[in-house]
């Protein structure tokens, strides 16, 4: 298993885990403004769903439009985990397509927050792309576990299958 395929994995496992704590919350409790950049856990799934749709699009130069930052893509929660589950798959699969060579290639976009065109090299678009959902993760086990709900473990060493082709 290479790193990233392992960070594809534990993107997903983490995403399961945590739509499945979000599921036990009311409706009022996710959309509880309880301050975060996203103001609440609906607002910040969103959020995390639209960025990596985003980033998807922009490596497979298949632009997918965005608005803001914080555009609600759905505003009911069994077809936004519906919709994650879908792009985790996609990413994992994605992932496992890539080689070394390609990691190296060029991802041209436009910046949302500068307007400025960039390029960066796959390889860090798609270590962005897993770092800002384990920040933006981070900022939801909190909340949950404000609103009085247990997370449990998130660390990656204790994924199932996360030792496997590292011996």
């Amino acid at each position: 298993m290479n790193m990233l395929g392992l960070m594809a994995d534990h993107n997903r496992w983490m995403n399961e885990k945590l739509y499945a704590v979000c599921a036990q919350l009311s409706e009022a409790e996710r959309r509880r403004d309880l301050g975060a950049f996203f103001r609440s856990v609906h607002g910040t799934l969103n959020h995390l769903l639209l960025v990596d749709r985003l980033w998807l699009g922009r490596m497979r130069k298949t632009p997918f439009a965005v608005r803001s930052l914080d555009q609600e893509l759905y505003a009911d929660f069994p077809t936004l985990e519906r919709e994650r589950d879908r792009t985790d798959a996609a990413l994992q699969d994605y992932v496992a397509r890539l080689d070394a060579h390609r990691l190296a290639q060029p991802v041209d976009y436009v910046s949302l927050l500068s307007r400025q065109p960039v390029t960066r090299p796959l390889g860090l678009v798609l270590v962005h792309l897993f770092h800002h959902q384990t920040h933006h993760r981070g900022q939801i086990t909190t909340l949950v576990s404000q609103l009085g709900y247990d997370f449990g473990e998130t660390d990656m060493i204790t994924m199932p299958g996360a030792a496997a082709g590292f011996t």
